[in-house]
């Protein structure tokens, strides 16, 4: 079998562990030199945080963003050393800057010190405890979207991630994803679940983060992406660097089409999916997306190693 067209892809926010890239910086000088390359850019040490923790500085929005980042493009940068480059990329909310630096549209010197500022901005948006956003399992988005019109009451409340069709995640002020969760739960939602978060992401709420954001983004320069990078904002692959920041911009209050995306690449003909950095939330969710899909995880030598034989596996047949 062929492993036919690759699609990297990058995780987001939550997928931050303490320990993460230490096995490969010590392994890969081009693991250590990105790492190296973030702390430089950042003027504090970011590998530090990302191999040794502690978690409760990891968990900080401005730390976890240039964190995963980091991790997600050392990662991606062992994997193109060995040979496997990909032929579309996309990545999860924060993960779409670690795709667009895979792809060339953004140098990655420049990308850390974004989402750096991009994570200050969305914790600065809203003040802590006004905000709130829940999992909700097991509700088509047309129930949900109901459900979140009928709960607003004058508030905001939308779905923010449709990260499957089992699973959406709703963002808002914290009452209102309240009710919306308990009204998700009446109509049939199979469960619903109020999620630890530091600001109400991809919401309403969000728009004088995405404000800053815009500015920030307007001052660097996007090059036309080397490989299609299938954006979150509506599940359609940019090609242009003007069209990439565009995407990136609207990201901040807007839902993130996840399982559209994956769907979009399914239909461009991609065989085999790598989620490419910490943790495996992407390949769980594929599973519940499509699962005749291949997909792989990369975050460590041992996982390294197994998509490095499959491509191998791949060439020699």
């Amino acid at each position: 079998m062929s492993h036919g067209p690759v699609a990297f892809l990058f995780p987001g926010q939550g997928s931050q562990a303490a320990g993460m890239g230490k096995e490969l910086a010590a392994l890969y000088p081009v693991a250590r030199h990105t790492f190296l390359e973030a702390d430089d850019a950042l003027g504090f040490s970011i590998s530090q945080l990302c191999f040794e923790g502690p978690d409760e500085q990891l968990k900080l929005t401005e730390n976890t963003q240039p964190a995963i980042l980091t991790m997600s493009t050392a990662v991606a940068r062992v994997l193109q050393e060995k040979g496997i480059v990909p032929q579309f990329t996309a990545g999860h909310s924060l993960g779409e800057y670690s795709a667009h630096v895979a792809a060339g549209t953004i140098p990655f010197v420049e990308a850390v010190r974004t989402v750096r500022n991009r994570g200050r901005y969305m914790q600065e948006a809203v003040p802590a405890g006004e905000g709130g956003m829940a999992a909700i399992l097991g509700m088509p988005l047309d129930q949900l979207q109901q459900v979140c019109a009928d709960a607003a009451q004058g508030e905001v409340v939308s779905p923010a991630n449709i990260n499957s069709p089992d699973q959406i995640v709703i963002s808002g002020h914290q009452k209102a994803v309240e009710r919306a969760a308990d009204l998700a739960k009446q109509r049939g939602a199979k469960r619903a679940i109020m999620l630890v978060v530091s600001a109400p992401f991809h919401c309403a709420l969000m728009q004088p983060a995405q404000d800053h954001l815009a500015k920030d983004l307007q001052l660097l320069h996007f090059n036309n992406p080397e490989v299609p990078v299938i954006s979150n904002i509506d599940a359609a692959p940019k090609t242009t660097g003007e069209g990439s920041r565009q995407a990136l911009v609207r990201q901040v209050t807007g839902a993130v089409q996840w399982a559209s995306s994956m769907q979009t690449l399914v239909g461009l003909g991609v065989k085999t999916f790598v989620e490419v950095g910490p943790g495996k939330v992407l390949t769980g969710l594929m599973r519940q997306i499509d699962r005749s899909q291949t997909c792989l995880n990369a975050e460590d030598e041992a996982s390294v190693q197994k998509v490095s034989n499959l491509f191998a596996a791949a060439a020699k047949e």
